[in-house]
């Protein structure tokens, strides 16, 4: 590969004129070439709801304007020998129409990224081979305030976003991962398998999604009386359903299901290191209960929650997450195994000890805010990728104005667990309401 070269180390700028450059993959993108289909598309997609109608001439001057201020995204994956790599393309972001299911596949020859436009919803659809939820609504509000500008309203130089005419920070490529690995860190402990819903599948596309709009002071308020975050609450709630649907399963079903009930949550790294990348630079933590000791109540679940998700957020604990993945990808038989060889490993890896330890996974982006151009949105929706056969559910959080936004993805044909979180919230007094979308 004759490219110029931006390392995961350095993180050297492309040239001026971006003809040419290539970037390897962060360490947490290198999984999804490996595991990737059809329906397991790891694209998760951002949309903003505005007050007005879009207009798409002005839509199409925003993103002629953004071209040049992300060209780490302007890439797509290619084959080496040993593992892919992300190839700089000098071709224009598309516009999409909005009439299909939600996060599909990328085709072979796309961009691995996209904005899709449809009444008053502005949308992106990232996959993640590219970032995460984080370095994606970095590119949505720079393209938001691109289009508000191209409308002829006024921006103020405050708002909390990337501008359009900025470029782009060294910082902005680098592999966070490898930036911040520090060797002869002991790994943290494998954990054991944990308890998934049986809901029969949906025929394909299976995929679908379920949106609530809940008022945000009113779960901020019972967060609050238990003395904890808006996350911890509502992964407390999670595993509340989850036990309430295994409560209701034959005896014959309860012996063959595993005790362990563990949710996925995704941290933003960013919040933790002094980091500016627009890649993936994301870890999880997975607070949990366990059946075998007998039922929970819904105190004792938050209690266990709050206090779990605060031990594994220490940094100290989080470098340890980052030494075992990155000094697993740095290991010399790894590393010298031809890329065939090294997806099928990773397939393997990711099937019998990937989704296989944690029963949900709930990823809250937290509330955000563009200052004075808040008054032009209703709301944000953020819709996680499609979980695959043995989640089979999944969900994202989004926090603006006085709303919090919750989407439920689903391949199944039941919406039990759904029905669970949301009756549970209702009977705590917060007001549920499902929107279309």
């Amino acid at each position: 590969m004759s490219k110029a070269h931006v390392t995961t180390q350095t993180e050297a700028m492309p040239p001026p004129d971006r003809s040419a450059f290539w970037m390897r993959l962060d360490n947490a993108a290198k999984i999804y070439p490996a595991v990737q289909n059809e329906e397991l598309t790891a694209v998760f997609r951002l949309s903003c709801v505005l007050k007005d109608r879009i207009k798409i001439k002005p839509l199409l001057e925003a993103i002629r304007t953004i071209e040049d201020r992300f060209p780490y995204y302007k890439v797509k994956p290619k084959k080496g020998f040993f593992w892919y790599y992300l190839e700089f393309q000098n071709e224009p972001i598309p516009l999409t129409s909005d009439l299909t299911t939600p996060c599909r596949a990328f085709k072979k020859d796309d961009l691995i990224f996209r904005i899709l436009a449809k009444d008053c919803c502005l949308s992106v659809e990232f996959s993640h081979i590219l970032t995460d939820g984080g370095g994606a609504f970095e590119f949505l509000k720079t393209l938001l305030i691109a289009y508000l500008q191209a409308n002829g309203v006024s921006i103020a130089r405050e708002i909390p976003a990337l501008r359009p005419d900025e470029v782009p920070l060294p910082e902005e490529f680098e592999d966070g991962f490898s930036k911040y690995f520090q060797k002869n860190i002991a790994s943290p402990k494998r954990k054991p398998r944990s308890f998934h819903l049986h809901f029969k599948l949906n025929d394909p596309p299976r995929f679908n999604v379920l949106i609530a709009k809940l008022p945000l002071t009113g779960i901020h308020q019972k967060a609050k009386d238990h003395h904890t975050t808006i996350t911890a609450y509502l992964v407390a709630a999670y595993l509340y359903a989850l036990q309430s649907i295994y409560d209701r399963l034959s005896n014959f079903k309860k012996r063959r299901m595993r005790k362990i009930f563990r949710i996925q949550v995704p941290v933003n790294l960013r919040r933790i290191y002094p980091s500016k990348t627009m890649r993936n630079f994301s870890l999880f933590v997975t607070p949990e209960i366990d059946l075998s000791l007998g039922a929970y109540s819904f105190e004792e679940i938050i209690k266990t929650v709050h206090h779990l998700i605060q031990l594994e957020t220490d940094k100290k604990l989080i470098n340890k997450m980052i030494a075992r993945n990155v000094g697993a990808e740095r290991n010399i038989l790894l590393k010298n195994t031809p890329l065939f060889i090294k997806s099928l490993i990773l397939y393997m890896a990711y099937s019998l000890a990937g989704t296989s330890q944690y029963s949900g996974v709930i990823t809250n982006l937290g509330r955000v805010s563009l200052g004075a151009a808040d008054k032009f949105i209703d709301h944000f929706v953020f819709v996680p990728p499609p979980p695959n056969k043995t989640l089979r559910v999944n969900c994202g959080v989004l926090g603006f104005d006085d709303n919090l936004m919750i989407s439920f993805g689903n391949i199944t044909r039941s919406k039990e667990l759904e029905r669970e979180f949301f009756r549970f919230l209702v009977t705590q007094g917060i007001t549920v309401k499902i929107v279309k979308y």
